[in-house]
């Protein structure tokens, strides 16, 4: 007699891969992804004629995020490793993370996969919240969390990493890999290059980025790369209560308009990065409030 849970355990190992709204499983399974595609420019030249066509298909990935995403209302996206396990104290935190943004009146968004991402989903949804995920396609399988209310999966990292910054009024970044730098990083550029008026980051875990912030503090701002009110950008904590207060106070800070960058980037404390809704105020992301206004 066949064990179902054997059977149930032996699905769950089936290869499989998200392509935009196509599931693929077993011998389907490609093995390159549709952006590997795109940027590989090895082999025959008939690709130069095939790129056009892209354009379209990049543009209704464009229209169909922004069409589900634009009545979302205020969220607040939350970045961790794929790989953080269930028993991990940070799967516990991101549950509260996700649960304590929904009380406050703010969607969940995460890149909708496992780890952080499926705690943070389940945190929101299990508080009546609103869960979204948008997935990428991947060259190994990861697929949408069960926790994910509203979700989308995307071809394109670059459309993708678009929708977490224009729906979200900011980000709270538990510890994770590449990805989670990646988020991160970007969030931070945007920010000091103001393509982004008013954005909170928030780290959780002291003992994962203390690390990289002493880089940033003893490297990066020695050599002068950086100010040192772009470090200010960054809020530190081990405490996912004082994450959510965090963004909801900072969300609720007016966007200032002090011109083109008066005062900006003067040190530690000062009115620094002064353009539109910079940091501005002392102790730094004073300007981090109100939603993204549109393009």
């Amino acid at each position: 007699m066949t064990d179902p849970s054997a059977e149930t355990a032996s699905a769950r190992r089936t290869p499989e891969k998200q392509r935009g709204r196509v599931v693929t499983r077993r011998t389907q399974v490609e093995s390159s992804t549709t952006d590997q595609r795109l940027l590989d420019t090895r082999g025959p030249s008939d690709w130069v004629h095939t790129d056009p066509w892209r354009v379209l298909r990049i543009q209704s990935e464009f229209v169909e995020g922004f069409g589900m995403l634009a009545e979302l209302g205020s969220a607040i996206s939350v970045f961790g490793s794929a790989r953080t396990r269930v028993e991990d104290p940070m799967y516990a935190m991101a549950e509260r993370v996700g649960r304590g943004l929904t009380e406050a009146g703010y969607a969940v968004i995460t890149g909708g996969g496992p780890g952080v991402m499926e705690a943070a989903n389940k945190g929101a949804s299990q508080a009546g919240g609103v869960s979204v995920g948008l997935g990428i396609e991947l060259p190994f399988e990861q697929g949408m969390n069960p926790w994910v209310d509203v979700g989308i999966n995307f071809r394109y990292f670059f459309v993708r990493k678009t929708m977490f910054v224009k729906y979200a009024q900011g980000f709270v970044v538990l510890p994770g890999g590449f990805g989670t730098f990646d988020e991160l990083f970007e969030a931070l550029t945007l920010i000091q290059t103001r393509k982004v008026t008013s954005f909170p980051l928030v780290l959780i875990g002291t003992s994962y980025w203390s690390g990289l912030l002493a880089w940033l503090r003893d490297t990066v701002l020695a050599d002068g790369k950086i100010k040192p009110a772009d470090l200010e950008m960054l809020h530190l904590t081990d405490d996912a209560d004082e994450a959510v207060e965090f963004v909801v106070q900072a969300s609720r800070r007016p966007v200032v308009d002090t011109g083109n960058g008066a005062g900006g980037d003067t040190g530690p404390g000062a009115a620094g990065n002064g353009g539109t809704g910079g940091n501005g105020s002392a102790g730094g992301n004073g300007g981090n409030g109100g939603p993204v206004p549109p393009d």
